[in-house]
C-alpha cells in the first residue's frame, strides 16, 4: 500500500502541474473536436501519461531503496517500457508518430523484454494439462504481438473520461491481489505503483475532463498491463494462463471485434479509426447525447456518464478472474461467456433494441 501512495501523491501533484503548464503555453492540446472518435468541446492537455510515466519513476526508485532485491528486474521493466511511452508520448506532442511506429515501438519494448526480464510466453494451460511452448521461433512472435496487442487496445479504449483509466486500475489491482496470494513482491508492488499513478491522473481526468491520457499514456499502461500479467503467469505456474485471458478481455476482444468489424462486415481496413465501437454506441444511443443540449457542460456530463457502463461491464470480467485465478476450466467458461454477452450487447444497440435496464431518462 505504501507503493500505491507514493504514486499516487506523485501523479496527482504532477499531473496538476501539467495541467496548469499546458494551460500557460498552449501546448500539447487536444483541439480536434470532429474526429470519429471526439466526445470533447474544449481544448484539452493531452499529455497525461507524462504526470503517471514520472511518478512511477519516483516511486519505483523509492521501492528499489526499500526492497533492492527487485532493483535488476524493476529496471529493465521500466526501461522496456520507456521504449513503448516514447513512441505516445512524442506523438502527443508532435502529432507525427503513425499509429504504426507506436505500435513497432511498443513491439521494440516488449521484444528487449523478452530477453531482459524473460516475460515471454511459454505455456498455455488446457483443461487437465497444460502445452508448452519451447521454440523461440513460436514463443517470441506470440508474446510481442500479445503484448502489443494490448497496449494498442487500451489505446482503443480511451474514448471517454475515466474509461481506460478505471478499467486499467480494475486490472492492476486485480494483479497486486493474485501476486499477493502467490508471493510475488515485484508484481505486487509494480502492479500497484502502476496502480496508484493512474489513480492520481483519474482525480483530474474524471469527470470533468481536464487533461486526457494521451496516446503516452494508453500505450504506457497498456504495455504494463501486458507485461505484468504475462510475467504473473509464467513466473508462478499455479496460475492459470487463462486468468490473464479473462483479465484483459474487455479491451482485447473490443480490439479483435473491431478488426473483424470494418474488415469483414464493413469492408473497410482494420486499422483504421471508427465511431461505432461499444462505447461509442453507448454514448450516442442510450446515454443520448444527440438529442439532448449541446453546449459543453451537457457534452462533458454525457461524456462522464457513459464510462461508469463500461466500468461495470470489465467487471464482470476482472472479478471473476480474481476470484478464479487458479481454476482453469472455470475462467475459459467465464472468457467465453463474456465475449458471446459482448456480442449480444452490441448488436442489440446497434439495433436500437438496447436492454432496458441501460436506458437513460432524456433530461434536456
Amino acid at each position: 500500500m505504501f507503493s500505491f501512495i507514493v504514486s499516487f501523491v506523485a501523479s496527482a501533484l504532477f499531473t496538476l502541474l501539467i495541467i496548469k503548464q499546458v494551460r500557460l503555453h498552449k501546448s500539447a492540446l487536444d483541439s480536434d473536436f470532429h474526429g470519429v472518435q471526439k466526445v470533447h468541446s474544449h481544448s484539452v492537455a493531452r499529455i497525461g501519461g507524462l504526470a503517471i510515466f514520472v511518478a512511477v519513476l519516483l516511486s519505483a526508485f523509492v521501492s528499489i531503496w526499500r526492497l533492492p532485491v527487485m532493483t535488476s528486474w524493476m529496471l529493465s521493466l521500466l526501461l522496456c517500457s520507456g521504449i513503448a511511452f516514447a513512441g505516445g508520448i512524442i506523438e502527443d506532442f508532435t502529432g507525427k508518430v503513425s499509429p504504426v511506429g507506436r505500435l513497432l515501438l511498443t513491439m521494440g519494448g516488449a521484444l528487449l523484454a523478452y530477453f531482459l526480464i524473460d516475460a515471454r510466453i511459454d505455456r498455455i494451460d488446457l483443461p487437465f494439462s497444460s502445452w508448452a511452448i519451447p521454440f523461440i521461433w513460436l514463443s517470441l512472435p506470440i508474446t510481442v504481438l500479445a503484448v502489443a496487442g494490448i497496449a494498442n487496445a487500451i489505446n482503443i479504449i480511451d474514448g471517454f473520461n475515466g474509461l481506460a483509466s478505471v478499467v486499467s486500475i480494475c486490472m492492476f489491482l486485480s494483479l497486486a491481489y493474485v501476486g499477493l496470494q502467490v508471493n510475488d513482491s515485484f508484481i505486487l508492488v509494480s502492479a500497484l505503483l502502476v496502480a496508484g499513478a493512474v489513480t492520481g491522473f483519474l482525480i483530474w481526468n474524471y469527470p470533468v475532463g481536464l487533461i486526457f491520457l494521451g496516446d503516452g499514456g494508453a500505450y504506457f499502461i497498456g504495455f504494463m498491463l501486458g507485461e505484468l500479467t504475462l510475467l504473473l503467469v509464467m513466473r508462478n505456474p499455479e496460475v492459470s494462463t487463462w486468468y490473464a485471458v479473462l483479465l484483459l478481455i474487455y479491451p482485447a476482444f473490443e480490439t479483435l471485434f473491431s478488426a473483424y468489424r470494418r474488415a469483414f462486415i464493413q469492408g473497410k481496413s482494420p486499422v483504421m479509426p471508427d465511431g461505432i465501437h461499444l462505447h461509442s454506441l453507448i454514448f450516442r444511443r442510450i446515454v443520448q447525447w444527440t438529442v439532448g443540449r449541446k453546449e459543453a457542460r451537457a457534452l462533458m456530463r454525457r461524456n462522464s456518464m457513459t464510462s461508469p457502463y463500461l466500468w461495470l461491464f470489465s467487471l464482470t470480467a476482472v472479478i471473476p478472474a480474481t476470484l478464479l485465478w487458479r481454476h482453469t476450466c472455470l475462467l475459459i467458461f467465464c472468457s467465453f461467456l463474456f465475449m458471446a454477452s459482448y456480442v449480444w450487447l452490441y448488436f442489440r444497440i446497434i439495433r436500437f433494441k438496447s436492454p432496458r435496464w441501460m436506458i437513460m431518462n432524456k433530461k434536456k
